[in-house]
C-alpha cells in the first residue's frame, strides 16, 4: 500500500468513496455472475453473461440490473474502508522502521484484511444474494414452471428490510451470517494474493525511490491483481454463492454446509461447476479495485476532514 501517512479517518473515508465508485460501475456484472453461479443442471436460464444481461434487460428493464445495488452501495462503504485501513494498519504493525514488507508479513496483512471484512461482507453478500437471483426465480416460474415447487418461492420479490427482518424473526442474528465460514474461506485467501501482488506491481512503477506510483499504475496494478486473486478464489465464491441462496427450484439442490455444497456440486455438475462465473468475477473485480486503489490512494479523506471542526 502507499507509504505516504494518512490518518485512520481518511482511510476509511478514502476507502468508502473508493467502493461506492467502483461498485456503482460494476454492479450489473456482479449480478450475472450470481445469477450463473446460482443456476443448477436442468434450471439453466442463461447461457452467458450477455445472454443474462439481455433477458434481465427485457423481463426486468434497465434497473433490473441493479436489484440489491441499494445493499451493496450502503454496506460497501463500511466494507471497503474495513478492508483497505486494515491492511495498511497491518502493515504499518508488521513493518519495523518503515521497512520494506517480507512477502510472508504481506501475506500476514492481506489474512488480517480479509478477516476483519467479513464482518461487513457476510450480512451484505447475504442480502445482495437473494436480491439479484429473484429474478432468475421469477424467470424460471414463467418460462420453466416444472422447475419451481409451488408456494415455495415467494411470488413478489422482497425489500432488503423485509428480508433482514424475516431473517432476525427466524434466526437471530445468526440468519444474517449465514455462509461465514465459506465467506472467511473466500475473503481470506483472497486478500493473501491481493494485496501483496498488488503491492508489488505498484512498486513496479513508482518515480523513484520515495516517489508514489503514477494513478494509472495503481489503477492497472489493481485491476492485475484484483482479477488474478478473483479466479483463484472463484470455486469458494460458487460454493458461498450457492450455500447463502434462500430460494431454489424444485430441481435444484440445498446444501447443509461447504462439504455437502462441494460433493453435490462434484457429484452432479462436475469440477467444471466450480468455474461458473469466473469471467464475470474477474470483470467485476478488476476494475473494482482498479478504481478502488485510485480513489484510496488519491481519495478525498483528509480534504472532507479538513473542513470538520477542530482540523
Amino acid at each position: 500500500m502507499a507509504d505516504k501517512q494518512i490518518s485512520l479517518p481518511a482511510k476509511l473515508i478514502n476507502g468508502g468513496i473508493a467502493g461506492l465508485i467502483g461498485v456503482s460501475c460494476v454492479f450489473p456484472i456482479d449480478l450475472a455472475k450470481t445469477r450463473l453461479q446460482n443456476q443448477q443442471n436442468g434450471s439453466r436460464l442463461y447461457t452467458s453473461m450477455s445472454d443474462c444481461l439481455i433477458k434481465t434487460i427485457r423481463s426486468e428493464g434497465y434497473f433490473g440490473m441493479y436489484r440489491g445495488s441499494a445493499v451493496n452501495l450502503t454496506l460497501v462503504t463500511p466494507e471497503k474502508a474495513i478492508k483497505l485501513a486494515a491492511n495498511d494498519f497491518f502493515r504499518q504493525y508488521l513493518s519495523k522502521d518503515g521497512q520494506k514488507l517480507t512477502l510472508v508479513k504481506e501475506m500476514l496483512a492481506g489474512c488480517g484484511a480479509g478477516t476483519c471484512q467479513v464482518i461487513v461482507t457476510t450480512p451484505m453478500e447475504m442480502l445482495k444474494i437473494q436480491l439479484q437471483d429473484a429474478g432468475r426465480i421469477e424467470a424460471q416460474r414463467k418460462l420453466m414452471p416444472e422447475t419451481v415447487v409451488p408456494g415455495a418461492v415467494p411470488t413478489k420479490s422482497p425489500t432488503a428490510m423485509q428480508l433482514t427482518r424475516e431473517l432476525l424473526k427466524e434466526k437471530g442474528i445468526a440468519g444474517l451470517y449465514k455462509g461465514l465460514g465459506a465467506t472467511l474461506l473466500r475473503d481470506v485467501p483472497f486478500s493473501i494474493i491481493y494485496f501483496p501482488l498488488f503491492a508489488n506491481l505498484n512498486t513496479l512503477g513508482k518515480r523513484g525511490a520515495e516517489g508514489p506510483a503514477p494513478f494509472y499504475v495503481s489503477f492497472l496494478a489493481g485491476c492485475l491483481a484484483g482479477s488474478t486473486a478473483a479466479v483463484a478464489v472463484n470455486p469458494v465464491d460458487v460454493i458461498k454463492t450457492r450455500i447463502q441462496s434462500m430460494n431454489r427450484g424444485s430441481t435444484e439442490e440445498t446444501y447443509s454446509g461447504v462439504t455437502d455444497c462441494i460433493s453435490k456440486i462434484m457429484k452432479n455438475e462436475g469440477p467444471s461447476a466450480f468455474l461458473k462465473g469466473a469471467y464475470c468475477r474477474a470483470l467485476v473485480i478488476a476494475p473494482l479495485f482498479g478504481i478502488a486503489q485510485v480513489v484510496y490512494f488519491f481519495g478525498a479523506g483528509e480534504y472532507i476532514l479538513s473542513f470538520l471542526p477542530g482540523n
